[in-house]
């Protein structure tokens, strides 16, 4: 497949793609935990699909999706498995780095159909400047964690102190300390095993390091201050689209959950009573409880992604309001999905502690997600404080 026969797919052809693979994510999800890393094979088809080219821009052969396209696809898989999809988000959002880069490397990494990013922003290294062969760039070493999808990833992105001759980081003229997102070559980067944890443990969210290694200027980007294309996808903030793909994930865990209960109520018969669970009143509360948590959280989270988008199709930005709403209803929907998978799990009684039972990965899984702190209980704080007009520092909004 070419980059142009990628940019050629729609939503519609991902979600398709994404219900094509569901029996099969299935049916290998104990295998994708206990590998504790996606499969490079599923992988490999998840990019020839075109599933990690949401977010990359079409000038490049990306898809360029409404984040509301992201939620879909993502949403799907992690029904079936949510280790998958939280790969297949990572691959998909940190194509964003493309709109920030120079156009000649952009097209050099991108270009690529079947490239397959990862990274993090946390600024968890330090850069000095420096010149290899005539080429300014700076020198990295660092460490960096929550690693997700970098087995399967050719190049891995990193965030970075800039350190100043003085030995102190540079300032950023936001009043914080500069930083900037490395562009690594894989085969660059060591990646620890550190990857032993209770939930979405085939994420191979790993540690990874480099240690000197030389970066070109042109592979160093500041998603905060650099500007992208000015297109409607990247006038979202970037921690805004990760917490867009959290909240996917939370979703499609909590509909698995839904559908794992239903599917398993009418054949099961609780101890001590004469009624299937289906029959039983404290079934019909706790799934109705759950599902309106679950539609509610999403029906936020898609009105408020519409909302952004017609801002920044009609007006080339979106606000602080927007930016706001955002971090609000991906943090919600997460929260809520979470409740609504703890009510299944805790529905289900015995069976749900089970290994071949999907309710006890979704619960592990779920809980793990709510650990980000993108989706923490500090973003409500943030949120509120915007809400009620307290002034409030937005730089990282």
């Amino acid at each position: 497949m070419t980059a142009t026969e990628t940019a050629k797919k729609t939503g519609a052809d991902l979600l398709a793609a994404a219900e094509r693979f569901a029996p099969e994510i299935a049916e290998r999800a104990a295998e994708i935990e206990a590998n504790r890393f996606l499969p490079q094979d599923m992988a490999k088809r998840f990019a020839e699909a075109g599933l990690y080219r949401l977010c990359v821009p079409e000038v490049y052969g990306g898809l360029e999706s409404h984040p509301g396209e992201l939620v879909k696809v993502v949403e799907r898989i992690a029904q079936d498995d949510g280790s998958a999809a939280w790969c297949v988000f990572i691959g998909a959002t940190s194509g964003v780095v493309a709109a920030f880069l120079e156009p000649s490397e952009a097209e050099r990494i991108f270009g690529d159909p079947f490239t397959i990013t990862a990274g993090v922003f946390a600024p968890r290294g330090k850069a000095v400047h420096a010149n290899e062969g005539g080429v300014d760039g700076y020198r990295v070493t660092g460490r960096w964690q929550w690693g997700s999808g970098s087995r399967n990833a050719s190049w891995i992105s990193g965030g970075a102190l800039i350190i100043g001759d003085d030995g102190k980081p540079e300032m950023a003229a936001e009043g914080l300390p500069q930083n900037r997102m490395m562009m690594f070559r894989a085969e660059d980067v060591l990646l620890h095993d550190t990857w032993d944890v209770s939930g979405l443990c085939g994420t191979g969210s790993t540690d990874f390091e480099v240690k000197d290694l030389f970066v070109p200027a042109a592979r160093a980007v500041s998603l905060v201050s650099d500007k992208p294309l000015a297109r409607p996808l990247y006038c979202f903030p970037t921690f805004g689209l990760l917490g867009i793909g959290i909240a996917a994930v939370s979703l499609g865990l909590a509909r698995g959950a839904i559908d794992t209960l239903v599917e398993l109520a009418g054949g099961k018969t609780p101890q001590g009573s004469s009624k299937p669970l289906a029959l039983r009143a404290k079934a019909h509360l706790d799934v109705s409880q759950a599902e309106a948590l679950t539609r509610s959280a999403r029906a936020f989270l898609m009105e408020t992604v519409e909302a952004a988008w017609d801002a920044a199709t009609k007006d080339g930005e979106i606000t602080v309001a927007h930016r706001r709403d955002i971090r609000l209803a991906t943090t919600h929907a997460v929260q809520s999905a979470a409740r609504a998978v703890d009510l299944m799990y805790t529905l289900a009684g015995g069976s749900s502690v089970y290994r071949n039972s999907p309710l006890q990965r979704q619960f592990r899984d779920v809980h793990v997600a709510t650990q980000h702190m993108m989706v923490s209980d500090a973003t409500y704080e943030l949120t509120g404080r915007l809400l009620l007009g307290v002034p409030t520092n937005t730089a990282m909004l």
